[in-house]
């Protein structure tokens, strides 16, 4: 499991990385240049990062790439500068590197394969990098969210391989349909709303290794069965297996966006 989140503290990703790990009660860390003097100034003392003999950021980016088990570089389009640099240490260590292009991936398929590369590579020690908050202004949010979504995956999935005598009744999850469905609402980018509101019915398969699993992780990890009697009686099936469940609640998000987010043609 993850037992510590480090980066170089800069804006953006770095920091997204250090706020999440603070709000999930995971110990943080990490080396920065001395002074700590990221983009916007000196960086806060909650931060428990570490200065580095010299200012030097490569020398920073590499200490923290020898520090961890894998780095994690989550981008838009091509890698350059200080992220790129990142990528060219992790492979000159030999450490386990895992790259997500926001261009390509949505926050989903992101978090999910966070989520399965940290389990099977083992990284306990996870380094994050990314742009800088000036050069994408939108990085710490898509950061942030993802990263959390990755981590409670990760939890669910490991309170899932505890014994059934360990496990406690599941708190803090949606009891019904209705409460699945707004809260991935709350949680889904603008981006990924129009998107599903926009695919048509006999599409929303596709999701199903994507979305579906991710509502699995989320909302059905420990024996959730409250939820799952709701999803049995929107389908009208009393017999509705718990595999089922999270297509149907992405049947119910779909018709929910129909209504506000379908592009519409204005004549």
């Amino acid at each position: 499991m993850l037992n510590k989140i480090i980066c170089g503290g800069q804006t953006g990703a770095d920091r997204a990385a250090l706020d999440v790990a603070i709000k999930m009660g995971i110990p943080h860390g990490g080396w920065i240049p001395k002074g700590r003097r990221p983009e916007e100034g000196t960086l806060a003392d909650k931060y428990n990062l570490k200065e580095m003999p010299s200012e030097s950021y490569p020398a920073r980016t590499e200490q923290n790439v020898i520090d961890s088990d894998g780095t994690l570089i989550i981008f838009r389009g091509k890698l350059t500068g200080g992220t790129d640099y990142t990528r060219k240490m992790t492979l000159k260590h030999k450490k386990q590197l895992l790259g997500i292009d926001l261009n390509q991936t949505n926050h989903y398929d992101a978090a999910s394969l966070i989520a399965a590369w940290i389990r099977l590579q083992r990284v306990e020690v996870l380094n994050v990098a990314g742009p800088r908050a000036s050069e994408d202004p939108a990085i710490y949010d898509d950061v942030q969210k993802i990263l959390e979504n990755a981590i409670q995956i990760l939890r669910a999935e490991e309170r899932k391989s505890e014994p059934e005598s360990r496990q406690s009744e599941p708190s803090g999850l949606p009891k019904t349909v209705q409460e699945a469905v707004d809260r991935l609402v709350s949680e889904m980018p603008l981006k990924d709303k129009t998107s599903l509101a926009n695919m048509a019915e006999a599409d929303l398969i596709k999701l199903h290794f994507s979305l579906g699993l991710y509502v699995r992780n989320r909302f059905f990890y420990a024996k959730n069965e409250i939820l799952l009697e709701s999803c049995r009686y929107v389908a009208q099936d009393k017999y509705l297996h718990w595999s089922q469940a999270p297509m149907l609640i992405i049947k119910e998000l779909w018709k929910t966006l129909r209504e506000t987010h379908k592009l519409r043609i204005v004549k």
